[in-house]
C-alpha cells in the first residue's frame, strides 16, 4: 500500500433521488475538507440534483430500493425487518420516506442539498454537469444552480478527472 496521499478525487453523479445525491456530496465536501480537489460530475438523472427547480423537490425513492430496510429503526421496527416493495407504490409512501430522512438529516446537522452544493462550491470544489445528459434532457445552464462552474463533455471531464480516483455513485 502507497503512503502517497490522495490529492484530487472526481465524482460522477449519476442518481437524482434523494438517497442517490447525498454520498456524491458527502465524499465531495469531506475531500474539500481534507484539502484534495473535488470533482463532481452530475450526469443522467443526477442532473435532478443541480436543477434549480428540482434541487429542492428530491424525494427518496422507495420503489425497487432493497436497502431501505435500512430506514425501519426511523419508524422502531427492526433493520432486520425488509421494507415490502409493495407499499413504495402507495401514495404519499415516497413523501413519508423523504420527511423521515430529511429529519434525521437535520437531527445530525447535515444540511439540505442546496446548502451543500453551495457549501462544496464556497469551498473550491467543483461543481460540472453532462453536456450529453444536458442535451438529452433538453436542458440549458440557466436551468442549473448557480454553484455549476461548467457544461463538459465526457472527454473534458476526463481530461480534468486526470491523476485522481474517479467515484461512481
Amino acid at each position: 500500500m502507497s503512503d502517497e496521499k490522495i490529492k484530487k478525487i472526481s465524482i460522477i453523479v449519476s442518481q437524482g433521488s434523494l438517497e442517490g445525491v447525498y454520498p456524491a456530496l458527502i465524499m465531495g465536501n469531506g475531500a474539500r475538507m481534507e484539502g484534495m480537489e473535488a470533482n463532481l460530475f452530475f450526469t443522467f438523472f443526477g442532473l435532478n440534483a443541480i436543477m434549480k427547480k428540482m434541487v429542492k423537490r428530491l424525494t427518496v425513492s422507495t420503489v425497487g430500493n432493497p436497502a431501505l430496510n435500512l430506514a425501519m429503526p426511523m419508524l422502531k421496527m427492526p433493520v432486520s425487518m425488509p421494507f415490502p416493495s409493495l407499499l413504495g407504490v402507495l401514495p404519499g409512501v415516497s413523501s413519508f420516506a423523504t420527511h423521515l430522512m430529511k429529519k434525521e438529516m437535520e437531527e445530525l446537522d447535515i444540511p439540505p442539498v442546496d446548502e451543500f452544493l453551495e457549501m462544496i462550491s464556497d469551498a473550491g470544489g467543483n461543481i460540472y454537469a453532462c453536456k450529453l445528459a444536458m442535451d438529452m434532457f433538453k436542458l440549458e445552464k440557466d436551468d442549473l444552480v448557480d454553484e455549476v462552474q461548467d457544461v463538459l463533455t465526457v472527454g473534458q471531464f476526463y481530461e480534468m478527472a486526470a491523476g485522481g480516483p474517479i467515484i461512481f455513485t
